[in-house]
């Protein structure tokens, strides 16, 4: 608890334990490294966020950033808790918590309205990145005064919609915020709108390095199984593969994963950076969206090439399957990560691992009913695309006589089909969960 003069101030918890730290760290000044490893260390959190941590907590404790009695930012370093009188004692548990204390009067003797300005402000064009977190400063304070009171006497004056989206997205970094809604009030498309804008500019870079790694981690995970089966085949008993079919099948799985990867990677980032009530469902939806388009895109090459260059027609896949596998890795991801608390996910450790694990078998457990639907992934569409050239020793029939089937069957092609799934899964989340 945070009493100051009598009074309790509320703040979120994960700003609660940012002035804890900063306490119990107060003979050195903290590196925002050790601030972002300690505090958010489950999440990932752009720069702006902790930022904008410390001046909601000078607000609360009415300290000034150019004289500061409490917290003092450290050039290029980070920040300290520079108070001298520190005291200890313990807790005997009674406080006594004085009333919240209504508007001053001001020096003619009428009440101050406190939310004109800061509604003025918030409905505003911001021209810089520091106009940007006044507002977000000015939204908070609208949320310390009362929300309900603020959005009536926002209304439907010019940019009402973007102040709304503003309050909606706050209202997380507000202890004392109430509920800001957009179905049935003014505008609730443009609001929406103005939320996603709000939430994907705040997260933009931290997106785009999450969808480098999964894109980076799909492709890692497909030169390993594309490496692997060429290994086996060429090692099969009567197989005709040589050694040099190891790095074609190794190239073709890691395109695969890479294209695959960064279509998903790119669903979750999104997902992740713009909902927050409802996460789970925006990541099956995102998985799978980025999924199917990052699968068609393969699928219409695929067949262009292979009519275009050696007059193949082949009912090649991938748009149903990206959409399909990306849905479940969205359903393990969201199962495996607890929501965030203002960040995207970042498991560590163990924990990370086994994020990995639980999105691996979901994304097995979807590759695997698509090969029961007779619907072929990478390595059944190698084989189908090596039965019609004639030639290709690139046949997958020596993997099926290896598990005793006469040719590539049902059971070849499931196997083959889950061991991709779970390798992909596995490098997706390994590579979007990788801290920088």
């Amino acid at each position: 608890m945070l009493v100051r003069a009598g009074r309790e101030q509320p703040l979120i918890p994960r700003y609660f334990d940012l002035l804890v730290f900063l306490i119990e760290r107060r003979h050195e000044a903290v590196h925002r490294r050790d601030i972002f490893d300690n505090v958010w260390k489950d999440v990932l959190v752009s720069d702006s966020a902790l930022s904008q941590a410390i001046r909601t907590i000078r607000r609360t404790l009415g300290d000034d950033s150019r004289e500061p009695r409490f917290i003092r930012t450290v050039s290029r370093h980070g920040y300290r808790f520079v108070f001298a009188e520190v005291f200890e004692e313990d807790d005997d548990g009674v406080w006594a918590i004085a009333e919240a204390s209504t508007p001053l009067p001001n020096e003619a003797g009428a009440a101050v309205d406190p939310f004109e300005p800061l509604l003025q402000r918030v409905t505003s064009v911001a021209a810089d990145a520091i106009q940007e977190e006044e507002q977000r400063d000015a939204a908070e304070l609208l949320h310390a005064l009362g929300t309900a009171e603020a959005l009536r006497r926002l209304g439907i004056r010019p940019r009402h919609a973007f102040a709304r989206a503003l309050l909606r997205d706050t209202r997380w970094e507000s202890a004392a915020a109430g509920a800001v809604p957009i179905l049935g009030e003014p505008a609730p498309i443009a609001t929406a709108g103005a939320l996603v804008g709000i939430r994907l500019h705040r997260a933009a870079r931290i997106a785009a390095a999450r969808w480098a790694g999964a894109s980076f981690g799909g492709g890692l995970a497909g030169v390993a199984g594309g490496a692997t089966g060429g290994l086996i085949l060429a090692a099969a008993p009567g197989s005709a593969a040589p050694l040099s079919v190891v790095p074609i099948l190794a190239a073709i799985g890691g395109c695969c994963g890479a294209v695959g990867g960064a279509g998903v990677g790119a669903g979750f980032s999104v997902a992740e950076a713009v909902a927050r009530s409802q996460r789970a469902a925006a990541l099956v939806c995102g998985g799978a969206i980025g999924g199917g388009l990052a699968g068609s895109a393969v699928e219409w090459l695929a067949r262009w090439s292979l009519a275009a260059l050696v007059g193949l027609h082949l009912d090649v896949g991938g748009g149903l399957e990206g959409l399909v596998i990306g849905g479940a890795a969205g359903l393990g991801y969201a199962l495996a990560t607890s929501r965030p608390d203002g960040g995207l996910a970042a498991p560590r450790g163990g924990r990370r691992l086994t994020v990995a694990g639980i999105t691996a078998a979901a994304c097995s457990l979807g590759a695997l009913a698509l090969t029961l639907a007779g619907r072929p992934l990478v390595g059944g569409t190698i084989h189908l695309i090596a039965q019609a050239s004639l030639g290709s020793q690139a046949m997958l029939t020596p993997l099926g006589r290896l598990i005793g089937e006469p040719d590539f069957g049902p059971i070849t092609r499931a196997l083959i089909g889950t061991g991709e799934g779970a390798l992909f899964g596995l490098g997706l989340v390994l590579g979007i969960t990788r801290r920088p």
